[in-house]
């Protein structure tokens, strides 16, 4: 354990794709003729120096890591990706404090879509791809992490990926690079296809791009205060949905349908779920604003169902301000914040299938209260469920809900109201970017918030993506003992 060298020399090829991430954003600030170029031209050097001098010197022959060390390199880079992508939002005409820049740049690369820049039109367009890259990087990182480490962490009742998905590097793809490499292609490819769509319905290239990125990650940047309000088009808000809806999916699921070793995913139990949970919520929303907004029901229909799944989803756009929807905007807002979407894919939240764990495993509680010497067997698409796994989930639960509240308490500390604080630390926890009450409100704009809740806010985030225990972990004594 005391072996740290391989987790730095990854670290530093991280820092390396890093800087040359960061010249994308030069190359634009060339093109649209902005002088930020030059800001991310060093941010790149340094972050490359300083990447390349952590690679070189703790480089092995064969690169190891045990399962403490996983823990360790995941936190690690998370906070290290996020600590150098904040550089150039310090230096650049965006002009940030630290905090700010460091909470924006958290804010990209957990895909959470929070922000603390109030003018958006008025941004280079290098910051703007800055920090759509960031949560468009953060979004494959994440499916990564998902489908390749934490079922291997067991991590909240990640090893059912194992069973669900019949172990996706030994059986579905032979080998693990393999497997990460067709869904980075995957990845890719859905991004382009989203750009494309929403050129051809409307908008102009360089909004594509960047909401292409923001959208299949579910990150929710935009590069307009009014986020999808600003296009006011139900052509484009349609091909968000779709990108939405898929970047929530299980996306081990697409690679086995193009293998042909899945015909039918729909058959899947938390897709299936999924489908059924944004139903039920869309039309009790449609409603709910047709009666008491006294809309028609197709705007009715069409303003729930773009707010409610990029809830849902974690991504964070808004075509309305939900704020003006009365108690149950507020109520249904703060709850499918914690939601999510799949397993496996970009989205955050508890996920939709914990919550199919739990509900059965209650159902299966009250069963034995009737029937005390019965046998119930807990299953989740097909397959059995061990105690242990639900012991996972149920401990998953719970620390999500502690964290929760320890950090909107916390908030409460520097005068924020009850609505403000509590959806701000849902948002955070749960990656999902804009908050309710007045401070903040569907905007998800936090400029005004203290430095010190900034900062609290930046650490749940990466709390709440990193799956809660990855991060406990390392508080224990005995992870750091031989």
């Amino acid at each position: 354990m005391r072996d740290f060298r391989s987790i730095i020399n990854i670290v530093g090829l991280l820092l390396c794709i890093e800087a040359a991430a960061m010249l994308i954003p030069m190359l634009y600030g060339i093109s649209y003729n902005n002088d930020d170029w030059i800001q991310f031209l060093y941010s790149s050097l340094i972050t490359f120096f300083i990447g390349i001098i952590l690679y070189i010197s703790f480089r092995k022959k064969s690169v190891k890591l045990g399962i403490r060390q996983a823990f360790l390199l995941t936190i690690t880079s998370w906070i290290v990706i996020s600590l150098f992508g904040a550089i150039p939002f310090v230096y650049s005409s965006s002009s940030l404090s630290y905090t700010d820049a460091f909470f924006e740049s958290v804010s990209g690369i957990t895909t959470t879509g929070s922000t603390v820049i109030f003018n958006l039109e008025k941004l280079s367009e290098s910051i703007l791809i800055w920090r759509s890259l960031l949560q468009w990087f953060g979004g494959i990182g994440i499916i990564v992490l998902a489908m390749a480490i934490l079922p291997t962490l067991q991590i909240g009742g990640m090893q059912l990926l194992h069973m669900e998905h019949d172990d996706p590097y030994e059986k579905t793809i032979p080998k693990v690079n393999r497997f990460v490499l067709e869904l980075f292609l995957l990845y890719v490819s859905l991004t382009i296809i989203c750009g494309i769509l929403y050129f051809v319905n409307g908008m102009s290239g360089f909004d594509s791009v960047i909401h292409a990125m923001t959208t299949i990650s579910t990150g929710g940047f935009s590069s307009y205060n009014e986020s999808f309000g600003h296009f006011d088009s139900f052509r484009i808000e349609i091909v968000s949905i779709i990108f939405m809806i898929i970047g929530s999916l299980p996306f081990v699921l697409y690679l086995q349908f193009i293998h042909k070793q899945n015909k039918n995913f729909l058959k899947d139990d938390q897709i299936k779920l999924f489908f059924i949970v944004v139903f039920i919520i869309i039309m009790l929303t449609t409603l709910w604003l047709k009666i008491n907004l006294s809309s028609s029901f197709t705007s009715s229909f069409r303003i729930a169902s773009f707010n409610i799944i990029s809830i849902l989803t974690g991504t964070g756009y808004s075509n309305n301000d939900f704020s003006n929807w009365g108690s149950y905007g507020t109520v249904i807002m703060m709850i499918i914040m914690f939601i999510g979407g799949c397993a496996g894919s970009t989205t955050g939240g508890i996920k939709i299938f914990r919550l199919q764990i739990l509900f059965r495993g209650a159902i299966s509680q009250i069963k034995k209260l009737t029937q005390p010497h019965a046998v119930f067997v807990m299953r989740f698409n097909g397959k059995t469920v061990n105690e242990n796994t639900y012991n996972s989930v149920m401990g998953f639960f719970f620390m999500y809900i502690l964290i929760f509240i320890i950090s909107a308490v916390s908030l409460s500390f520097f005068n924020l109201d009850f609505v403000t604080a509590f959806s701000a630390a849902a948002s955070a926890i749960s990656n999902v970017g804009p908050g309710l009450g007045d401070v903040i409100g569907p905007s998800g704009n936090y400029f005004s918030l203290e430095d010190e809740a900034k900062w609290i806010l930046a650490l749940t985030m990466i709390i709440g993506r990193l799956e809660i225990f990855t991060v406990l972990v390392l508080l224990s004594v005995n992870f750091w003992k031989n």
